[in-house]
């Protein structure tokens, strides 16, 4: 990230997993997609659509909406994927794609179980725990490069919006058990994260949306948290995208400030 001042940054969150706990839904893990915003404007969301607009032709003003589990169903708008050359195609393009995109990653990955397990009732909202874990280290990165940013998150409906809404400003009011207010007040342009729907089409979410279960499996896999991890392509898109994980400014250290799990 450039120590220019001028630049502004953006960063993209999105969810694999939900914030409810049973045994099968034990981790959550949240990705942060960081762009400089006129790369974003000008290269990444232009270069974006056309990817899109490649492999599943359409009406712009009917635009299609990438979702990792429609894509993964081959479902809606996907059916050309159940073509083996096509599928092959979208792979290798994808793959382009995050090659050539310049934009940091962080993912942070909490184990509910252990969470609720130490905290009990004072136990903090996993997926506000998450988006602390977060902005702690966008912030720390904004903060090293004297930039500034902002967030936008997928809406998740009426009450956990607001829900997210009031960790976010608690976080840019009150600080964190780590961090002092203005720590977050420096870098972030508003005190209000910003939330949209998956309808508005906005690339960085939907680019959020399909490297979060990927990201997360990773972490969990590199733990120890899961003894196998089947998917192939989702190790591709991990290998591809191993070098734009935010990471330690002087030793190159990513355990901790790019990949982040919370035991």
């Amino acid at each position: 990230m450039p120590q220019e001042h001028s630049k502004t940054y953006r960063m993209y969150v999105d969810e694999s997993g939900d914030h409810t706990y049973s045994e099968n839904k034990r981790y959550l893990g949240l990705t942060g997609v960081i762009f400089e915003s006129q790369n974003y404007k000008d290269i990444f969301h232009p270069s974006f659509e056309n990817f899109k607009q490649k492999h599943f032709p359409h009406n712009p003003d009917e635009p299609v909406i990438f979702h990792r589990r429609e894509i993964f169903e081959k479902s809606g708008p996907f059916w050309r994927l159940r073509d083996e050359k096509k599928h092959k195609s979208f792979d290798d393009d994808f793959i382009n794609l995050l090659e050539t995109s310049k934009f940091k990653l962080i993912t942070v990955v909490i184990d509910k179980k252990a969470h609720f397990d130490r905290y009990k009732e004072s136990a903090m909202h996993p997926y506000h725990f998450c988006l602390v874990a977060l902005l702690e280290r966008y912030c720390g990165v904004l903060n090293y490069y004297n930039v500034r940013g902002d967030v936008l998150a997928e809406s998740r409906g009426g009450r956990e919006d607001m829900q997210l809404k009031e960790a976010y400003k608690n976080a840019y009011e009150s600080g964190t058990n780590f961090r002092k207010p203005d720590f977050f007040q420096k870098s972030l342009t508003s005190k209000e994260i910003k939330i949209k729907p998956k309808s508005a089409n906005i690339a960085g979410l939907q680019l959020a949306d399909l490297l979060a279960h990927p990201c997360t499996v990773e972490i969990l896999f590199e733990k120890k948290h899961i003894k196998e991890w089947d998917g192939s392509y989702e190790k591709r898109i991990c290998k591809c995208i191993s070098k734009k994980y935010n990471k330690h400014i002087l030793n190159g250290r990513i355990d901790g400030y790019g990949k982040v799990f919370i035991g």
